[in-house]
């Protein structure tokens, strides 16, 4: 697929399963995301990936995520924060890992991971894999972070669910004319 039919085709699906991306796929689609433009060479990208029970444990790091937000959380609510995780058979979570520097600031180096991330979406999509992006309020748990392999001071940026499309999104219309101003 080349890049502009990619681009254009992408949509977040609505619902993955099995199976997941290979080890080769998955290889090329983190390969993708460290290619993105980076502003003064930081590599401020983070990738951990995320099978099999991996996903229960962050799932259930999820629900007590959930639990401390609202105490009141119900068993059900728990339960369904708990499924999140495995919502498809591969979780990417991607983060910024952001460098104290005077030439490069740190909105530079965060849309650098936004731009690896998206890198990675176009790459398994073009692999014939669907994808979602998400984050939720678990995202910001240091706990989370730390259970990850960030750094409590690293900001998670996506998780991106990927596998085998079974419900396509749809795509969204690129509408313009309202947010472009041409000069000159």
């Amino acid at each position: 697929m080349d890049l502009l039919t990619a681009i254009k085709t992408r949509a977040s699906a609505l619902k993955i399963r099995d199976p997941a991306p290979s080890r080769e796929h998955l290889q090329l689609i983190l390969e993708a995301g460290a290619r993105a433009p980076d502003h003064g060479k930081l590599a401020p990208w983070r990738f951990t990936v995320l099978q099999g029970e991996a996903r229960h444990v962050l799932g259930e790091l999820m629900a007590q995520s959930l639990k401390a937000r609202n105490p009141e959380a119900d068993a059900d609510e728990l339960r369904r924060e708990q499924k999140k995780a495995l919502r498809a058979p591969c979780i990417i979570a991607v983060a910024a890992h952001i460098t104290p520097s005077q030439k490069v600031p740190e909105i530079e180096q965060a849309l650098a991971v936004g731009a690896a991330a998206q890198n990675m979406l176009l790459t398994a999509h073009a692999l014939g894999y669907g994808a979602m992006w998400k984050t939720g309020p678990a995202a910001y748990n240091p706990a989370i972070k730390t259970a990850l392999g960030f750094t409590t001071e690293d900001h998670i940026v996506a998780l991106i669910y990927i596998g085998s499309i079974e419900i396509a999104g749809e795509l969204r219309a690129a509408a313009l004319e309202d947010r472009v101003k041409w000069m000159g």
